[in-house]
C-alpha cells in the first residue's frame, strides 16, 4: 500500500492558496487514478483509494496534518518507506520540483505536524512557491492566491508532477530526482 499525503487547508476560502498546491496535485492524482472515496471521520481526512494506492488530503488544518497521516497510515498499516507527501517549499522559486527523503521541515508547520506523529523518514514532493521579500510576510504569503501568470501555468506544473508520483511507487528517488527535478517554471514552458 502507498499513501500520497497532500498538503493544505479545508474549504473554499484556501482553495487556490499557494499552501494548497499539494491538494491540488493529490485532486489530479484521484482524477488520474479514478480513485474512489474511502473516507473515514477517524481519519480527519478525505481519503481515496485505487487498488494498492491511497490519496489523502488532510482536514484538521495545516498545523494537524499528522494526525490525519497517522490515522490513515496506522489503519491500512503503510509502511514509512511507502508514504510520500507533497508540500508547497519557500525556498524553491515558484515552479520548482524537488524530492527528497527524510530531512528537516525548513518551518513548514505541517510536516512539523507529520515528523512529530510518524518520523522524518518519508518522500517529500517538494514543489517551491518562491517567498515574499520580508520573513513578516510568510502567513499571508503562503495563504494567499497564486498571481494570474502562475495560475496559468498551474496545470502544466501539476501535470509534470503527475508522473513522477506514479514513478515514485516502483523506482528509485534517485532516478527519479535526476528525471524530474526542475529549477523552476521557465524549464517547463520552453
Amino acid at each position: 500500500m502507498t499513501l500520497f499525503v497532500g498538503l493544505g487547508n479545508p474549504g473554499t476560502t484556501y482553495e487556490n492558496n499557494r499552501h494548497n498546491i499539494g491538494f491540488l496535485v493529490i485532486d489530479a492524482l484521484i482524477n488520474h487514478y479514478k480513485a474512489r472515496d474511502v473516507s473515514k471521520n477517524s481519519f480527519d481526512g478525505v481519503l481515496y483509494k485505487s487498488n494498492n494506492l491511497l490519496f489523502l488530503k488532510p482536514t484538521t488544518y495545516m498545523n494537524l496534518s499528522g494526525k490525519s497521516v497517522q490515522a490513515v497510515k496506522n489503519f491500512y498499516k503503510v509502511e514509512i518507506d511507502n508514504i510520500i507527501v507533497i508540500h508547497d517549499d519557500l525556498d524553491l522559486p515558484f515552479g520548482a520540483v524537488r524530492f527528497k527523503k527524510g530531512g528537516g521541515h525548513g518551518g513548514h508547520n505541517g510536516l512539523k505536524s507529520i515528523d512529530s506523529m510518524i518520523t522524518k523518514e518519508y518522500t517529500r514532493v517538494r514543489m517551491g512557491i518562491d517567498k515574499p521579500l520580508h520573513r513578516s510576510q510568510v502567513a499571508d504569503f503562503v495563504l494567499s492566491d497564486f498571481t494570474q501568470d502562475q495560475s496559468a501555468v498551474l496545470d502544466r506544473w501539476i501535470e509534470h508532477v503527475l508522473k513522477p508520483c506514479q514513478l515514485l511507487i516502483e523506482e528509485p528517488l534517485e532516478k527519479i530526482k535526476s528525471r524530474y527535478s526542475l529549477k523552476n517554471i521557465e524549464v517547463l514552458l520552453q
